[in-house]
């Protein structure tokens, strides 16, 4: 006697793979999961276009926006205010604003205990403007989604915004050991004076477009000023010349690596914190 069907009977199997898919959906939307993905899909952006001739690194960054989104719509489930183009063009003036008084006072400062002095390099005008504009535009969009639009918000949702800037921050300067005439000393720079102040700036206005327009108008100035960035020499609009110790002028490594400018940029991170403090856009471990 044949056994009766039943709506069970007909139920598909389970697949033994499905257990597994779930908890690897669950790890990509986790914080962790997410940043890792984020750091991945930029980085390989960055890596491909950074140093691509004429407009390369400028449809890099365009892309870099389009991983940003994809990471954070599809794998974190978070809206994007922070890469929203309404108010976008205000940010990047504020943020530039900023980045341009950062750099002139630093050099201004160190012109004035003797450290650089200045002369026209005698290049092209137009040709190094436009170039450093692109490049160093690209790489600030490019790096500011991932250390501050990826890390810093993983982070910050896993354990709050003042671990998020410390942890961020050390990972900017270690990430620079790698910069031509990098030293501990530089790598502490980098972190305290652009890891902080890039994070508290962020944490301030939740804007790529501020913070981007900082880190390009800081960078860009020290390229037509001559001045390493970073340890990097690209072609500028004058030549620098320099006396005096380390820790005065930054050496082979450029301004950065001053103590002037470390000083200086602490002074604005502080400030920066205290503002996103008061306007409650700070998130604490225990909110989290």
């Amino acid at each position: 006697m044949s056994k009766q069907s039943t709506a069970g009977d007909n139920a598909p199997t389970p697949d033994p793979e499905q257990p597994s898919e779930g908890r690897l959906s669950r790890l990509f939307r986790s914080p962790l999961g997410w940043m890792l993905a984020g750091l991945l899909g930029l980085g390989l952006v960055s890596g491909l276009t950074a140093t691509g001739p004429g407009p390369v690194p400028a449809v890099g960054a365009v892309a870099a926006v389009g991983v940003y989104w994809l990471v954070m719509r599809r794998l974190a489930h978070r809206s994007t205010p922070e890469i929203a183009f309404h108010g976008a063009g205000r940010e990047a003036l504020l943020g530039g604003a900023i980045g341009l008084g950062f750099v002139l006072l630093s050099t201004l400062l160190i012109v004035m205990f003797g450290g650089y002095s200045f002369s026209w390099a005698g290049h092209g005008f137009f040709a190094v403007v436009v170039s450093a504009v692109v490049v160093q535009a690209a790489a600030a969009v490019t790096e500011e989604l991932m250390f501050r639009g990826v890390a810093l918000q993983a982070l910050e949702q896993m354990w709050g915004s003042r671990a998020a800037i410390v942890i961020t921050g050390l990972f900017f300067g270690i990430v620079h050991l790698g910069a031509p005439h990098a030293t501990a000393w530089s790598a502490l720079c980098i972190a305290l004076e652009a890891g902080v102040m890039l994070g508290a700036a962020f944490l301030w206005r939740r804007s790529i477009w501020f913070v981007a327009g900082l880190h390009f108008v800081w960078n860009l100035m020290e390229q037509l000023l001559g001045i390493p960035v970073s340890g990097h020499t690209p072609e500028g609009l004058f030549t620098v010349e320099v006396s005096g110790g380390t820790w005065l002028t930054g050496g082979g490594f450029g301004l950065e690596a001053a103590l002037v400018t470390l000083v200086v940029g602490l002074l604005i991170a502080v400030r920066m914190v205290t503002l996103a403090g008061r306007s409650g856009r700070l998130v604490s471990r225990r909110s989290v």
